[in-house]
């Protein structure tokens, strides 16, 4: 038991007859190895990504909420009204009628 032990340490399964196998196995290892690692990278990648497109998801839902208050401060007859003072514009004061055309429904 001891003897293999130091005969691991020494690498002595590298350089022995039957190292092929176990140059292939630790070959193989490796390029799991490798494999996992660039797996992960990839993920903590997405992650990243999809974290940055939830924020920019907020900041638009949150643009787009004042966007639309201020639309409709604006369609708001008053303040239709105001901004049309300037130029002279006022409003009514005898309120619209019908027009009916006989013969129609």
């Amino acid at each position: 038991m001891k003897s293999r032990l130091i005969d691991i340490l020494k690498g002595k399964f590298l350089v022995s007859e039957d190292a092929v196998k176990n140059w292939r196995f630790i070959l193989f290892a490796s390029a799991l190895a490798v494999l996992m690692i660039a797996s992960s990278h990839s993920v903590d990648k997405k992650v990243h990504q999809i974290a940055r497109l939830n924020d920019e998801v907020k900041e638009l839902k949150s643009e787009y909420v004042d966007t639309r208050a201020t639309m409709q401060q604006m369609k708001l007859e008053s303040a239709i009204m105001a901004r049309l003072k300037d130029r002279g514009v006022k409003q009514s004061e005898t309120p619209p009628r019908k027009i009916v055309i006989a013969g129609r429904n």
